[in-house]
């Protein structure tokens, strides 16, 4: 509820249980669940999951063992047919992801290596073969294609700000350590490559943090938040179940439960995310649905997703719940170079029921890659309801950490919200890379953030793979309110702010 992958470590040991010291030289205090964490990673770090990351092609060759079709028939017996002499030769096909394109992007160091529009269709499996929770726990053993992994992620800002950030996310605690996100995930995704039978698969997301109260959804355990406002909650943020019948069109996933909104450049979770903080007019859309999502491959570069949920952040029996539908299209060029999606993300009545938010979305983002270092993600969207409060959502929990005091004043007739956003992205090495995201947000009457005003945010932050399963991403950032005598920042008392950001993911 917005409210104002998979590799091997290396740790020493833990000095003490009693605090963490970041590679980033950060020194916090955790809590008791925060201590246990620690200490899974420090003793899973002696397993044999723990090997070196591979930096280029030649080095993951070497992992496989097969570099050349002549050691693979050295080492199989199949034996390989002779190459065609030119005037027979066919046009080779890249197959290294499936039946799907070739992947325009690195991952790692960048947290997708396809344009956005998923589930990809006929694209592999890409995580990790064995995370070392489940190997500890010999989950492993429950199939190929089950997994169970997560990630811890504290963080820390020095803020302009002495009392809070908000409307920045999701560091809203301003100069304060704090544990974001300890997730775990559970998960089985269907295999899309083959079109030979139908498969099956599941996704189960557990977060306790911070970052909670974003992600909420009225109705799933949602009193921690719009009663209690408390600082730290537990949210399962993705529960559904899949369907794959390769036999629709060339293939088709149907996903049904609770599932995070699809079109955004950045993701409730936060390895899926380029930098640290959000944009403001992320901060502010849809974050999770609950209905019934299918997407349909057309073909290598199309594919349509249609969507009939319960309106943003709320259950389908909440008596807030309401039918929205919506239909979003993906294309890729041939060449790799250009990827869009977007379309109608929420659409029905748009009529705000017992003070929870309907938000009506039209949405588009559109990826290029300039050459092999460079590229940038730009989307843009409109939004708007009825009959809404100042603020959005109400919070009826006490007045802290920005929100709370319950709702704000009403809205009569059509509120509106605008926003877009570009990152841009230089890959300086096969761990690390430099994002600079500007970001515009335009709330005229204030139903999204509060303040009736236009902001803009300017983040340049760089993200660095220390071992394969830690990430350090530091940032500077700066934002601004535009609108005369209106004060946003600092629970109302400026109107711009300066942050200086990090934070750490610990996955295991």
């Amino acid at each position: 509820m917005k409210l104002q992958s998979k590799l091997p470590v290396s740790v020493n040991s833990v000095r003490s249980i009693t605090a963490c010291k970041c590679p980033c030289n950060l020194n916090f205090s955790l809590s008791t669940s925060s201590k246990a964490f620690c200490l899974v990673i420090a003793s899973l770090a002696t397993t044999s999951a723990f090997a070196r990351f591979p930096e280029t092609k030649s080095d993951i060759s070497n992992i496989v063992g097969v570099t050349h079709k002549d050691d693979l028939a050295g080492k199989t017996g199949i034996p390989i047919k002779p190459a065609q002499t030119p005037a027979q030769a066919a046009p080779a096909q890249d197959t290294s992801n499936g039946r799907a394109l070739p992947s325009p992007l690195p991952s790692p160091p960048f947290p997708n290596s396809d344009w956005l529009g998923f589930p990809l269709i006929g694209a592999p499996w890409t995580g990790a073969q064995s995370y070392p929770l489940e190997k500890a726990l010999g989950a492993d053993k429950l199939g190929k294609d089950i997994h169970l992994y997560g990630w811890v992620n504290p963080s820390y800002n020095v803020s302009s700000s002495p009392y809070s950030n908000v409307p920045l996310s999701y560091d809203f605690v301003a100069n304060k350590a704090e544990m974001d996100q300890s997730v775990i995930v559970f998960e089985k995704q269907p295999d899309t490559v083959q079109t030979d039978h139908q498969d099956i698969g599941f996704r189960f997301v557990g977060l306790y943090g911070t970052d909670y109260r974003y992600t909420m959804m009225k109705g799933v355990f949602s009193d921690q938040l719009l009663k209690y406002n408390r600082l730290y909650g537990f949210d399962p943020v993705e529960m559904y179940g899949m369907i794959y019948y390769p036999k629709v069109a060339e293939g088709m996933v149907l996903r049904i439960g609770r599932y995070i909104s699809p079109p955004d450049i950045e993701a409730q979770l936060t390895p899926d995310n380029y930098l640290f903080t959000h944009s403001l007019m992320f901060t502010v859309d849809p974050y999770t649905f609950m209905g019934i999502n299918p997407m349909i491959r057309l073909s290598k570069q199309w594919e349509i997703m249609a969507q009939i949920h319960a309106g943003n952040d709320t259950a389908v029996w909440s008596n807030s719940a309401q039918a929205n539908v919506g239909l979003l299209a993906r294309w890729a060029s041939l060449d790799g170079k250009d990827g869009i999606w977007g379309g109608v993300n929420s659409i029905g009545s748009g009529k705000v029921v017992d003070q929870h938010d309907n938000l009506q979305q039209l949405v588009a983002t559109w990826g290029h890659k300039f050459n092999e270092k460079i590229h940038m993600m730009t989307e843009g969207y409109y939004m708007w309801e009825y009959d809404g409060n100042v603020g959005g959502t109400a919070v009826d929990g006490p007045a802290q950490f920005g929100t709370g005091g319950g709702a704000g004043a009403f809205l009569p007739g059509k509120s509106d919200a605008t926003g877009l956003v570009n990152y841009f992205q230089i890959l300086t090495s096969p761990k690390d890379y430099i994002s600079i995201r500007n970001d515009f947000l335009n709330d005229p009457r204030g139903y999204r953030t509060g303040y009736a005003t236009a902001y803009s945010s300017h983040t340049i932050g760089y993200c660095r793979f220390i071992t394969p399963m830690i990430m350090f991403r530091p940032e500077v950032r700066y934002e601004h309110a535009y609108a005369d005598n209106v004060t946003p920042y600092n629970a109302g008392t400026r109107r711009d702010q300066w942050t200086i950001s990090a934070d750490l993911i610990f996955r295991f």
